[in-house]
């Protein structure tokens, strides 16, 4: 099954060569919205193919894969209406200072992109997943490296799009698919691989990334690595819904057994009793969770050393003790230690590590001061949730200020809600600073296109020769910017 350095060269170069057939754009959105209909044709098999390799059963499945094709359909709006495109004209003006010549911008696509397919979602974030589907809306083949948890779905989806490829009179070397790790390093060195897309690991994520880098030609690498996802809850809010709050944490932890990215890892709590309260309904709420099957055996034994070693620090206590449910499960659970532990470096910064399962470190602050000390030493985050009271959320008290001391830290800043759950929106925004991403895009929502783009500006060309999505007379009705003017 592991791809041979020499079938990683055939599958880039069979991508490479089917790029013109991406070039217009009512034929790549044609193309996205038959893969969403033959996926979604196919639902019985790859939902259970999916479950066989995964254990994450067909509701959880079902969604996922819909969750999928709608996001393949709004790509397919997304460039049926141009604006990606991001159109700039400017005639000469020899008025100006400096005199302004005939400049048209717009943006095209990179060329090949390597993606590299997540564990934890099979559909969304795997071959046809959001990567390659803004890949392929931006006009970008995809060669894409499959997880070895799920190689024999990897293949289903790919043929899926194969023949919807073919549909289209696109050659099927349009999505490409190779196994195995040499061949996730093959494929981001292989020099006609123009940019790379990859959820996984902060281990595995910075070794591509820097792979990349030292290319002799680099490239662009989007990599989603690693993510605590810290929750503040004020003492108001703890006060005025405490069990609420628990439960809504329990629910969020939990969901997936813990094996999502945006999972609440880390949780500022009160002490005193507002935060007892709040930490009773957590523990019941966990207690009444059954045990759940992680994506492969390696997942469970780290989690299951990580929770020992956690455990194993002074001051650290377990309410409900996360660990083995059965010969393939693992059970729930959550800890607690006082923030102020927190606050320095040293042993207690295994707590500000993410734990990939089903648990989460609550951490009882004595004061705001302590919850500005450890916030001040987290590192970047794909979100950050602040739970405020009614009169905190009108504005009363620290609500602003606490949004803006979590804004730094994180791409999606929520209120008064959970993480857990990513929508597909054109104002989503899935990324954020180090090492939760290593660039600034996102890659869940319409601007997840940009990442595979790039800008080029003619100046001086004769109309007659120019792309016909920067002529004057706007051929194929794009929104532009024209003389300054928004054009819709």
């Amino acid at each position: 099954m592991e791809a041979t350095a020499q079938e990683v060269d055939t599958a880039v170069r069979a991508a490479h060569a089917a790029r013109a057939s991406l070039a217009d754009r009512a034929v790549r959105a044609a193309f996205l919205r038959t893969a969403a209909e033959q996926l979604q044709a196919a639902q019985d098999g790859l939902v259970e193919t999916a479950d066989a390799e995964t254990a994450l059963g067909p509701v959880r499945l079902t969604g996922e894969l819909a969750r999928t094709c709608y996001q393949l359909r709004a790509f397919a709006d997304i460039v049926d209406e141009g604006a990606f495109l991001d159109v700039i004209i400017n005639h000469p003006d020899d008025t100006a200072t400096p005199p302004i010549p005939d400049l048209r911008r717009y943006k095209v696509p990179l060329g090949v992109v390597a993606v590299y397919s997540a564990s934890n979602f099979p559909f969304a974030f795997s071959v046809a997943g959001g990567d390659t589907a803004s890949a392929l809306a931006a006009g970008c083949p995809v060669v894409v490296k499959a997880h070895p948890d799920h190689p024999a779905l990897s293949e289903y989806v790919a043929k899926v799009l194969r023949r919807a490829a073919a549909a289209h009179g696109i050659p099927e070397g349009v999505v490409g698919l190779v196994h195995g790790f040499e061949a996730g390093i093959e494929l981001v060195r292989h020099p006609l691989v123009s940019a790379a897309g990859f959820t996984g690991s902060v281990k595995g994520g910075r070794a591509l990334f820097d792979a990349a880098a030292a290319r002799p030609v680099p490239i662009p690498f989007h990599g989603e690595l690693g993510s605590l996802n810290p929750v503040v809850v004020t003492e108001a809010a703890a006060a005025e819904r405490a069990e609420a709050i628990g439960a809504g944490l329990a629910g969020s932890m939990t969901l997936g057994v813990g094996q999502f990215c945006v999972k609440p890892g880390l949780v500022l709590a009160p002490s005193g009793d507002a935060g007892d309260r709040l930490l009773k309904s957590l523990t019941d709420a966990v207690s009444d969770t059954d045990a759940g099957v992680l994506l492969d055996h390696r997942m469970r034994d780290n989690f299951l050393a990580g929770i020992a070693e956690r455990v194993e620090l002074p001051g650290v206590d377990s309410p409900v003790t996360p660990g083995a449910g059965g010969e393939h499960t693992v059970s729930a659970g959550f800890l607690t230690v006082a923030a102020d532990k927190l606050a320095a470096e040293g042993a207690y910064d295994l707590l500000l590590e993410e734990c990939f399962g089903p648990v989460t470190v609550v951490a009882r602050y004595e004061n705001d001061d302590q919850v500005q000390s450890v916030l001040s030493r987290l590192p970047g985050n794909l979100t950050a949730t602040v739970h405020l009271s009614a009169e905190e959320a009108a504005g009363e008290g620290r609500g602003a200020e606490l949004l803006a001391e979590l804004t730094p830290l994180a791409g999606r800043v929520l209120v008064n809600g959970w993480p857990t759950g990513v929508a597909v929106a054109p104002a989503q925004h899935h990324g954020g600073p180090y090492p939760a991403t290593t660039s600034t895009s996102t890659s869940v929502g319409g601007t997840a296109i940009e990442r595979w783009m790039r800008p080029v500006a003619y100046q001086g060309a004769p109309e007659a020769i120019l792309p016909p999505e920067l002529r004057d007379d706007n051929p194929l009705g794009l929104p532009r910017r024209f003389n300054g003017r928004l054009e819709r």
